[in-house]
Order: structure tokens, then sequence, then C-alpha cells
């Protein structure tokens, strides 16, 4: 029987595994798709994480297989090493190549876990030095022109708008916006109850003026996209639940029309909501709780942007600066 090529839906559903299974010797590729059904299963990763994974690990299996390395007790920390140098010479970031690593780290302890290799050619390599990147936010000029909502309201603006004024007013991730539930958006208490990462939940606030855009939208927008019943908040012109990429390029031309000349992307809209909130005096744990954010060190990232503008500023306006 050929072998089925790995897809991202190759690997849902998914079968569980137990913690402890001895798997039958095969190739290394053979060993992907068991792989990426464990972190589904067994660690709970959320899919987009799955499929970064798969990616990184496909990119890692084809290199050797340009080697001839096909077995797993065969792979060895030369061979780590030497995929790291290569992904140097593609001018890989080191913030991509430390996540590489990690799915590296996660599939060759899972096949040790099940006796699959001797010994992890992984142990002992060090992860990638990868400096700290900023963030890129919005200045609040670029988000009151963006928010500019037009006089004529289609069913689509009113979708667009309600999508950009929530995304401003509670910091969520877009693949948690687009992928929100009709249920999970209350305008009587003014909140929204997300389902984030790792399938944690969380409930985030957001104001009056977003309310009223989800109130128009949900009024007069969403009835005429419906094609048939639908659980999500905000649709296709199909009826069917947005998708990111989708809502990249109407994010990226609407800013061109609010005559922002540079390229942004959904993300730069949450980088906007946890500047602007801890440049406007907010309490760190609380930006981190609303952004859902595991570790408070994520979200202190921010308070750099804020300390870059003072320095900015400093050297602008100071006699001395």
């Amino acid at each position: 029987m050929a072998r089925r090529r790995c897809r991202a839906s190759s690997f849902l559903p998914f079968t569980r595994y137990r913690t402890r299974y001895t798997l039958k010797q095969q190739q290394l590729p053979d060993y992907l798709d068991p792989f990426l059904n464990f972190l589904l299963a067994e660690r709970r990763l959320s899919r987009n994480t799955v499929i970064s994974y798969r990616s990184d690990l496909q990119f890692f299996l084809d290199r050797l297989r340009q080697q001839g390395v096909l077995q797993p007790n065969d792979v060895t920390p030369d061979h780590v090493r030497e995929f790291f140098l290569h992904c140097h010479r593609q001018h890989i970031g080191s913030r991509s190549n430390a996540r590489r690593l990690a799915a590296l780290r996660a599939f060759f302890a899972f096949l040790a876990d099940r006796r699959a290799i001797t010994d992890n050619p992984v142990t002992g390599i060090n992860p990638p030095k990868s400096g700290i990147s900023l963030p890129k936010a919005l200045n609040r000029d670029d988000v009151d022109r963006l928010l500019i909502v037009p006089t004529r309201k289609t069913p689509f603006v009113l979708r667009d708008y309600a999508m950009l004024y929530l995304l401003y007013a509670t910091g969520m991730r877009v693949s948690e916006l687009v992928g929100l539930p009709l249920n999970g958006c209350s305008l009587t208490a003014g909140h929204v109850r997300i389902l984030g990462k790792g399938g944690k939940e969380r409930i985030v606030p957001f104001g009056e003026i977003a309310a009223e855009r989800l109130q128009e939208y949900l009024e007069s927008g969403r009835p005429a996209l419906v094609k048939k019943i639908s659980p999500y908040l905000f649709l296709s012109n199909r009826g069917t639940a947005m998708t990111r990429t989708r809502f990249w390029q109407i994010v990226n031309a609407l800013a061109v029309s609010a005559g922002i000349r540079r390229s942004i992307s959904p993300h730069m809209l949450r980088h906007s909501f946890a500047s602007h909130l801890l440049a406007g005096g907010a309490d760190l744990r609380a930006v981190q709780m609303m952004l859902g954010h595991s570790d408070i060190a994520t979200t202190q990232i921010y308070t750099k942007i804020d300390g870059s503008r003072l320095k900015t500023t400093h050297r602008r306006f100071h006699p001395r600066g």
C-alpha cells in the first residue's frame, strides 16, 4: 500500500495514543502522523501549532532524505547541527529556528519514549540565539483612521468593522476572532468568552463603541450573510466562517483606504491593544490575562515598545538628548 502523503488534514481526525507505546520500526517519515496525532490527543496543542510543527519537521525530514538518512537510529547530533547551519544559510531567522528545535525535541522525545531510537540526537543541541524583537504596533492616529466607518454600510462593511473594533477592543488573536462562536459574545454583559491556546478559556471585556458595531452587524449584517445555520459569529460571503487569510486581506485593503502607507496585519491590532493599554497605565497582570499569555514575560515585551517611544521623545525634545 502506497504511503499516504502527510497534509494538514491527514492527521485529523486523530486517534489517541497511550503515553508509552512501542511503535513498529519504520522509516522516519512514517512516524510523523502518529507524532502529530499525539500532540493533538495527548498534549492538547492547538491545531495551528501542530500544523507549524508538521511543516518544520517535514523540512527537516526532507533534508535528511537528501542525505540518504531514513532510519531513526541513523540520525546523529551532527545531522541536527548541519540542518541548522543549512537554515542559517537560507537566512531563516533565529526565532523560527528556535521553534524548529522545539519541534525536533518533541519529535525525538516521542520516538525515544516509544523505543524507536536508542539515543536522542537532539540532546545537547542549544537553541539558536534570538534577540528580542519588539512587536509591531500601530500608533493611535493610524488606529483612529483605520476605524472610521464608511457612510455606506453594506453587510460586508458592518462585518469588517465589527471585527476590527472587537479585535482592537479585546486584543484577541485573529484565530480566536474568526473562530468566535455566536454565543461567545455577550452584548448585555459587554464581554467575549474566548477559547485560547491549549483550550484555556478567558473572558475579556469590550467597550460601548465596539458593542455598537457588533449590534449593527448582528441586526443588519449577519442576517444577510447567513446561507444556513452556522455557529460562528463572523461569516464569509458563502455563509461559512471567516478565514484568517481572508481577514488579513480585508485589513490590508481597509488600511490602504484609510491612507495608512505600510502593510499591516490583524496581529498588529492585538499588539496595539496591549501597548496602548500599558502606555495608558494599565496593570501588567490584567493585560496578561486579557491577552491569554501563560508567561508574564511575554506581556512585558510591550513595556519595551513604550520605552522605545520614550527614548525617541527624549532624543527629540531634550536639549542634550
